[in-house]
């Protein structure tokens, strides 16, 4: 045997990761920003969609109460239910849905139709969000994956602090049914994106009710799952009674807290970001920097929240705390079932559900005996739960970070 055959016996192909798909990544983000913009358009749009439906402002805002809900339940249910589609084409139908609820809505004469708009536009945000990461994991490496969730949740960021300023812009100079014709059109271009960018992506997996109980036996999900019930938990109690802490105890006037909450999801923004940073090197560290950094932020609110440049300051530290949570989470619960990254998510989704409505739950019950101090408190405690849980961990570090060292 001659020198050539034996170096050709000894060469053995190396498996090559796919390269990573970074236009359909950002075509997701395109996607989520949309949904998320039509989510909370009805925040700034309010009185002039109930005086032009004749329905009070409060029966109005149940369209945001009504998205939310059916989301919750949508996430799984999309999860299960196409799980022998194509992925691309279930991503397509999802965005597709946001076209049509938000030309419902532009077009509401009533209230049904409105709440219909809103059903629909809750189905494909909870699909979306269940499967958003499993989505990233198609289209790049693993070790990547954080990179990738942060640019999509970059859409979210964006969002939060653009809908409600622009939706009230749009809607004083053209109208509230305006506004929704806008999120159409957003919609319709994260489509043609996606139809250029994202390839097909066959099923994966078996996402179903047995599976996620089956992921629910790995402490690395059971974990991630109570640490993201504690701390979200923990944040939107007080999120939600944020506006009257600043008002009784800060003593801030409606200028000030718009400026505060402003400066609150730009700062959410930049922590994205960052999050995506400290989740490629540990996922499981970045999950506790944001719960102790939301801990430290609620309780230098309870100390010194009478001062207003320090509330202000916690307040921003508050906001680049939560803006990094949700990229850290989602990476660590999609390395520790990357195997069933979808079932995952809709396991994921539906903690984070369950964890806003009982974190306002708590926060009202808590404002109302204690008053809004004590909001904090409760917050504090929460996050620092959570951050010592993920923290204080053994043996279940996801064995991509444990090989890293």
């Amino acid at each position: 045997m001659n020198n050539r055959t034996i170096n050709e016996l000894e060469y053995v192909p190396r498996k090559t990761e796919p390269d990573a798909k970074w236009a359909a990544v950002v075509s997701l983000s395109l996607g989520v920003f949309g949904l998320v913009t039509a989510e909370f358009l009805p925040v700034s749009l309010l009185t002039p969609l109930s005086v032009d439906l004749a329905v009070s402002s409060g029966i109005a805002g149940q369209s945001i109460t009504v998205t939310a809900l059916v989301a919750a339940v949508a996430g799984p249910g999309v999860v299960i239910g196409t799980r022998s589609i194509d992925r691309r084409w279930t991503l397509l139908g999802l965005t597709t849905l946001l076209i049509i609820s938000s030309t419902l809505a532009a077009f509401a004469n009533g209230l049904f139709m409105l709440f219909a708009s809103r059903v629909l536009l809750g189905i494909g945000l909870g699909g979306f969000w269940a499967m958003s990461a499993a989505l990233a994991l198609r289209l790049v490496p693993l070790e990547k994956m954080p990179r990738a969730m942060a640019i999509i949740l970059t859409g979210v960021s964006v969002a939060t602090v653009c809908a409600a300023p622009v939706g009230a812009w749009i809607g004083a100079t053209l109208g509230w049914r305006s506004a929704f014709v806008v999120a159409g059109a957003l919609g319709v271009i994260a489509l043609f994106v996606q139809l250029l960018t994202v390839p097909s992506l066959p099923p994966a997996g078996a996402p179903g009710l047995s599976t996620m109980f089956r992921l629910l036996q790995r402490p690395q999900v059971r974990i991630g799952l109570l640490t993201t019930l504690f701390i979200v938990a923990g944040h939107f109690a007080g999120f939600t009674y944020v506006r009257p802490f600043l008002e009784d105890v800060t003593l801030l006037g409606v200028e000030a807290i718009s400026l505060v909450l402003l400066v609150y999801g730009v700062s959410g923004f930049f922590g994205n970001l960052f999050g995506g940073f400290l989740s490629e090197k540990n996922t499981a560290w970045a999950v506790t920097f944001a719960a102790t950094l939301i801990a430290a932020s609620a309780s230098v609110l309870v100390v010194a929240g009478a001062s207003p440049l320090i509330a202000g300051l916690a307040i921003a530290s508050w906001g680049f705390a939560f803006g990094a949570l949700p990229v850290s989470v989602q990476s660590f619960i999609t390395r520790a079932a990357s195997d069933e990254a979808e079932s995952a998510g809709a396991l994921l989704l539906t903690t984070f559900q369950i964890a806003i409505s009982s974190g306002a739950v708590l926060g009202g019950l808590l404002i109302d005996l204690q008053g809004a101090t004590m909001v904090f408190v409760f917050v504090a405690i929460a996050a620092l739960l959570g951050a010592s849980l993920m923290a204080s961990r053994r043996g279940v570090v996801p064995q991509v970070e444990a090989s890293q060292g």
